[in-house]
């Protein structure tokens, strides 16, 4: 495949202003099975988003996503778009936690991400955490659409700020949604806007004493009320974290995770994601290695 057309395609489509590069950019990625591997059959990309190298986990296609900027900043406008076609499975993590800076004028950043995973595909999402900066402002849009036979994971995570820096809750806003279809209906919607100024997110009935949370979502046939019980136990016994893991619709469950430390949170993660693997998708091996 030459992978200088589909850019060359999408570039001269590419209406921003001068003052927009590097501030406004798409990342567009479409995922075929081909021969029995998993290709890059379309990607674009414009800075500082970039198109990672393919790696191969446990026969998924795997892909770091790379931002080469030093994080969001307010007035920027991040969009990522990806498509997995029929019969692919594809493995996605981001290199590093996503820093948001404030604008002077506090415009929020913008950050939106859409996920269409066709019939018999296969997607998993590991994110590193959001970490708002002090003053930052951050609108986040989350679109995921399944269709009933795909499989599908989720996992990410959001710091109060700069914690070890005092900088807890000094963020301005933050305006979250995250939306998940399956045949054209809705099963979650996840969606709230923290203003620390307003409404004191360290309240007991909010987050407390956390300064990490996280929400992963499984899409798989295999997923049971047993595994979400045997799921929530082995999470309840993790030192530091509260958790919560529950079956909303067939084939389809929640964990949400609270921590005040990182080091309890990211053992809680990876623990769940070893679990998933493991028992509903029976692929141990599928694991990110950078």
């Amino acid at each position: 495949m030459d992978s200088t057309r589909p850019a060359l395609r999408e570039l001269a489509r590419d209406g921003r202003a001068a003052a927009a590069i590097g501030r406004h950019a798409r990342l567009e990625l479409r995922f075929e099975s081909r021969e029995g591997r998993t290709v890059l059959a379309d990607g674009y990309a414009e800075p500082p988003l970039r198109l990672g190298r393919l790696f191969d986990a446990a026969g998924a296609a795997y892909m770091i996503l790379v931002c080469s900027a030093p994080g969001i900043f307010g007035g920027d406008v991040l969009e990522q778009r990806v498509s997995v076609g029929p019969g692919a499975r594809v493995l996605l993590v981001s290199q590093s936690a996503l820093q948001v800076h404030p604008a002077v004028d506090g415009v929020p950043a913008v950050v939106h991400g859409r996920y269409h995973v066709e019939p018999g595909g296969e997607l998993h999402c590991h994110w590193d955490a959001t970490i708002p900066f002090a003053h930052a402002s951050l609108e986040q849009r989350v679109s995921i659409d399944l269709a009933s036979d795909s499989r599908f994971v989720w996992s990410d995570a959001l710091m109060s700020g700069r914690a070890a820096r005092g900088e807890s809750w000094q963020f301005a806003s933050l305006d979250h949604e995250l939306r998940l279809v399956v045949d054209g209906a809705l099963q979650y919607l996840e969606r709230y806007a923290v203003d620390p100024a307003v409404r004191p997110p360290a309240h007991p009935w909010r987050w407390g004493p956390a300064h990490y949370a996280g929400t992963a979502l499984v899409y798989h046939d295999a997923v049971t009320s047993a595994f979400a019980e045997r799921a929530q136990e082995a999470l309840g016994a993790v030192d530091g974290v509260s958790s919560g893991v529950d079956l909303l619709e067939a084939h389809l469950l929640l964990a949400r995770l609270l921590a005040a430390g990182g080091a309890p949170f990211a053992k809680a993660r990876s623990l769940f994601r070893d679990l998933t693997l493991d028992a509903v998708f029976g692929a141990p091996g599928l694991v990110a290695r950078r």
